[in-house]
């Protein structure tokens, strides 16, 4: 069974998933409410362990607030995330308390279910933004003290990731990924699928 090559011509999710990107230059064009709405509501439906739906979005769009953030995600030693500012919205996701079930199941599996939910979650974010023509960039180095501060998130909570949001002046580029038969098994690790 060969590879098909996909491309921005193909129909259907594929054609979506290749559209979302990382992007990292952003138009001073504001993002209609609308739009960004349609984003948080394909967050909200996300799936999550047990329903537990583990999250809260803060949406920053003030500008003086949202610069404030974007110098908490970068810094003067490594040339990390400088474009931030660049972006008119950014969504920070604060991590909330699973229920029970969720809890007792990833203590049981030593698996930390709600990381899972908001990387679910935040991707349903991202995939809505580009079917609306919209760019976005997860973001997890920061200073999350400092948003923590700016954004007055209880001590007991973790902001775990901030998604930028705006017009991208890139091009979508092209994926840089590994070939599915390097990632893809068939009923036991040491086949490989096709």
């Amino acid at each position: 069974m060969n590879q098909a090559p996909l491309t921005m011509s193909d129909k259907g999710f594929l054609t979506l998933a290749l559209k979302r990107q990382s992007d990292r230059e952003y138009s001073d064009r504001p993002v209609e409410k609308e739009k960004l709405l349609r984003c948080l509501e394909a967050a909200r439906i996300a799936p999550s362990a047990c329903n537990s739906q583990p999250w809260t979005f803060i949406v920053v769009d003030d500008p003086e607030l949202k610069n404030k953030i974007a110098d908490a995600t970068s810094n003067r030693l490594l040339p990390l995330n400088h474009f931030t500012k660049q972006a008119p919205v950014h969504v920070v996701i604060v991590q909330e308390k699973a229920k029970l079930t969720s809890s007792l199941g990833g203590a049981i599996k030593d698996k930390e279910y709600p990381l899972m939910d908001i990387g679910i979650a935040a991707e349903h974010f991202c995939l809505q933004a580009a079917s609306e023509g919209l760019g976005t960039c997860m973001l997890g180095w920061f200073n999350e003290k400092k948003v923590k501060k700016f954004l007055d998130i209880p001590a007991s909570k973790r902001a775990l990731l901030i998604i930028t949001l705006g017009y991208s002046k890139q091009d979508t580029r092209k994926k840089q990924r590994k070939e599915l038969k390097d990632i893809t098994r068939h009923n036991n690790y040491g086949k490989v699928f096709y």
